[in-house]
């Protein structure tokens, strides 16, 4: 009977071993092409990995939101998602809004996200921010600010004697 209880208790403790919890975090990153970030999203949604958002994540970064479970992605307090509208260079190089690529990301976002930015006007060309309380009542908190918030053991005194 010892033998098997001990022959599992060593299945447990290495099954446990294999299941680590990989986290991708997000700081500084002021997004680029949609397309990008769709095809680069689709291949950490199937990871499984948990995101932390602890830092600017704008523009077609946003996408994150739609494509990652909520229960897998979470905010620090330095968190800042910026969204705007879509975009292409029209003529002499100026940006023009792309409409149907504005809708498009607009329709990855989870429903209150949407009404987050609906009250804000909708995606336009000008870039509006959510973070603060405003992204933690949307977002479960991320462990880095309870454990950066802890003070550090103080050191046990010398004894005087």
């Amino acid at each position: 009977m010892k033998l098997l209880t001990g022959l599992l208790a060593a299945v447990l403790l290495l099954a446990g071993v294999g299941a680590s919890h990989a986290v991708v975090r997000i700081a500084d990153d002021r997004g680029g092409r949609i397309g990008t970030y769709v095809d680069k999203y689709q291949g950490l949604r199937t990871s499984g990995e948990t995101v932390i958002i602890d830092g600017l994540c704008a523009s077609a970064c946003t996408i994150v939101l739609g494509a990652i479970s909520p229960d897998k992605i979470c905010v620090t307090s330095h968190a800042n998602l910026g969204f705007h509208a879509a975009w292409d260079f029209g003529a002499n190089g100026r940006a023009v809004t792309n409409t149907e690529a504005t809708q498009m990301l607009y329709s990855m976002y989870p429903q209150a996200v949407k009404r987050w930015i609906s009250a804000r006007g909708g995606l336009t060309p000008r870039m509006i921010f959510l973070k603060g309380k405003q992204l933690q009542a949307l977002y479960k908190p991320c462990y880095l600010d309870a454990q950066a918030a802890m003070p550090a053991p103080k050191p046990a005194a010398a004894s005087s004697r």
